[in-house]
């Protein structure tokens, strides 16, 4: 069994983004222990990755795509699809000639299936057409391809181009399994589709990066008060600051239409949390990148330590370096109560007990937090005046004890439900349960 996976990526900065491959891959894997896996991503160059699973090194394969205005490229993806077309026009030995003639190509028609992931919520256009159009390609080469296509859970939504959602609805109507993260999701599914009544082509499945393992830091860096997840660990506060959130979105304007200033919420937080709750807060960040990347949450994170430090020296802390995906993750475990702006970084939290307030920037926060009863904990600045935001925050804190208690007890059913999604194609030797 060879799979592909599309949408996910080793190299990113982005945690959220490197929670989804190792959950995918987990899940892959858990279905099939012996499958072949590749990644199928935009880069420069191709390569091989280890996946630790189940104490062994799984050897994934990168196989990288061009999304280039040097159209001559062989691995472009305008040119992909453009072979992929004409090959699929042709007779047998023709098309098998054409495939065979490009690398990529023979690598896709070598593959029995390709799963996508799509960054989680970029089979949308609420962040611009660009974003859109660039995970949606692959997703047409492999249905040329004449390959399976399945669904991974994620957010499917906002559509405000007709384009984007004409092709949506063509890469869904062309997908063998279609599964969603939240339950609003499956209803705009089966609206796509045309689908009245249940079908089990489209289904519920959690976020797959709730079972991303945590893994310890050799060192963990810090600036501010010491924090070690030892003393009191109730009332230390993680606090993820969205580097994409305090830049104004992708346009610098607001772009997703927040109330709010959001650089002043994050000060208002920290002084709530400090002066009123007498809380320690760890700043954290989730999508990592220097001042070259605008969107960087160690930048923003940076911005407000290096602003507060003075007035907030002695219960303010953040957390510097590089880490991984499950190593951020074993971070935020350390806290007793997180706030973040980075979904993934609240998934982080709820996958581990950890009670979390979301200040959420689109629908896919509340759809996902509401799936292990964690909807009120949603802070909608698009909806909220900060002093809105303050009271889910505060309200929240005073239940963290409850709330830590009932995460604890619905983890197994959602790490369950997780590693089991692909059983729904055919049942395969390996099944790990939670």
């Amino acid at each position: 069994m060879k799979v592909f996976l599309l949408g996910a990526s080793f190299n990113t900065r982005n945690m959220g983004v490197g929670a989804l491959t190792a959950g995918a891959l987990k899940c892959i894997l858990n279905w099939n222990p012996e499958a072949e896996i590749g990644i199928l991503d935009y880069a420069r160059a191709g390569g091989f990755q280890n996946f630790s699973y189940k104490g062994r090194e799984v050897l994934v394969k990168l196989v990288n795509i061009r999304f280039s205005k040097r159209l001559y490229l062989p691995n472009n993806i305008a040119l992909l699809l453009l072979l992929a077309a004409l090959a699929r026009l042709m007779p047998g030995s023709i098309r098998r000639k054409i495939i065979d003639g490009n690398a990529t190509l023979s690598e896709l028609h070598s593959a029995d299936m390709a799963a996508s992931i799509a960054g989680g919520d970029s089979l949308s256009d609420i962040y611009g057409m660009g974003r859109f159009i660039y995970v949606a390609l692959p997703q047409l080469l492999v249905i040329l391809m004449g390959k399976q296509l399945i669904q991974l859970p994620q957010t499917y939504g906002p559509y405000k181009s007709r384009l984007s959602r004409a092709v949506t609805r063509f890469l869904l109507d062309n997908s063998t399994m279609v599964f969603s993260r939240d339950y609003a999701g499956i209803a705009e599914v089966r609206r796509l589709l045309g689908i009245l009544g249940m079908s089990e082509k489209v289904q519920f499945c959690h976020d797959v990066g709730f079972i991303l393992d945590p893994i310890k830091p050799e060192n963990l860096a810090m600036e501010g008060a010491a924090f070690d997840g030892a003393g009191e660990v109730s009332s230390v506060v993680g606090l993820n600051v969205s580097g994409l959130l305090y830049m104004g979105g992708y346009t610098g304007d607001n772009m997703f239409g927040l109330r709010l200033d959001y650089r002043l919420l994050v000060r208002e937080v920290i002084d709530f949390l400090v002066t009123r709750k007498r809380a320690h807060v760890v700043l954290i960040p989730h999508v990592f990148g220097g001042s070259e990347h605008p969107e960087s949450d160690a930048e923003a994170c940076r911005n407000v330590f290096e602003e507060l430090k003075t007035a907030y020296g002695g219960s303010l802390s953040l957390v510097t370096g590089d880490y991984g995906p499950g190593e951020i993750k074993s971070i935020i475990g350390l806290c007793g109560f997180f706030i973040g702006s980075r979904m993934h970084s609240c998934i982080a939290a709820l996958s581990q007990g950890v009670p979390a307030v979301a200040i959420a920037y689109s629908e896919k926060f509340k759809g996902v937090m509401e799936t292990v009863g964690a909807g009120s904990s949603v802070a909608d600045p698009c909806s909220l005046d900060s002093e809105g935001v303050l009271a889910v925050i505060e309200k929240a804190f005073e239940e963290r004890a409850a709330m830590s208690s009932d995460l604890k007890a619905v983890m197994p059913e959602v790490r369950e439900n997780v590693l089991n999604l692909l059983y729904s194609l055919a049942p395969e030797p390996g099944r790990e349960t939670a």
